[in-house]
């Protein structure tokens, strides 16, 4: 089993678009017969997150992930052919997949609860490989997971692009948190006070910055939906 997540970068996508692509285009995908579906959009519930940041113009506003037996294959091109009518841009990377906080199961095709944040990482040239992979999977996951509300946690270190011109990005983080956490620090952080939250915000930008991701970020709040899981004991399409 092989994951292949894909990023949509569009100027001005509206909840019409987001609405399109988790129903119509949702639909397309389904039917190419993929062990797995899912559906990241930016709209309305989640567009103003105070988490955001970008660096990618446009920005990507929505990101689609394949599970596949083979990422070379005719169901992944021909997802990739449908998702090119819907987006100026269209980034497809292969990854791997580490979860150190699984997302719980969810209803075929509805919301998953809370904010769904996805995080494009990228290694500083300054840092060789092995050690930006320590310092992010072994030093900082402990810290990430101690310091966040997050009930829901995977690393998607890239293994290499699969379309031209992709932007170069060493790892997708998809992390889930409160719904609160769209407008409050204090329920990203699951803080109790101030002086909590400050606490755990230091301990958080001392371990980002370690491997580099306190900076040349991108951070793209989502309201997420799976479709299809391939994991047993998750959900299934019915």
């Amino acid at each position: 089993m092989e994951k292949v997540i894909i990023t949509l970068r569009r100027a001005g996508a509206d909840d019409a678009w987001c609405d399109r692509l988790r129903t119509e285009v949702a639909a397309d995908l389904l039917a190419l017969d993929l062990p797995g579906v899912a559906i990241n959009v930016r709209d309305a519930a989640v567009r103003d997150a105070v988490m955001t940041l970008t660096t990618l113009d446009p920005p990507v506003a929505a990101l689609v992930t394949l599970w596949t037996q083979q990422h070379y294959g005719v169901a992944v091109r021909e997802a990739l052919g449908r998702l090119a009518d819907e987006a100026e841009q269209v980034a497809a990377y292969l990854v791997t997949e580490s979860a150190p906080l699984p997302p719980p199961p969810t209803v075929p095709g509805q919301r998953s609860d809370g904010l769904a944040n996805v995080a494009l990482l990228r290694r500083p040239a300054g840092l060789d490989e092995a050690t930006w992979r320590h310092r992010w999977l072994i030093d900082h996951t402990p810290v990430a997971i101690e310091t966040q509300a997050t009930f829901g946690y995977v690393q998607n270190p890239v293994v290499r692009a699969l379309t031209p011109d992709a932007p170069v990005i060493a790892a997708i983080v998809e992390e889930l948190f409160p719904a609160a956490a769209v407008s409050d620090l204090h329920a990203i952080f699951g803080a109790a006070d101030d002086d909590d939250l400050q606490d755990r915000m230091r301990r958080m930008l001392e371990s980002t910055s370690a491997f580099g991701a306190d900076r040349d970020i991108d951070t793209v709040p989502t309201s997420r939906y799976v479709f299809r899981s391939p994991f047993v004991g998750a959900t299934t399409s019915g």
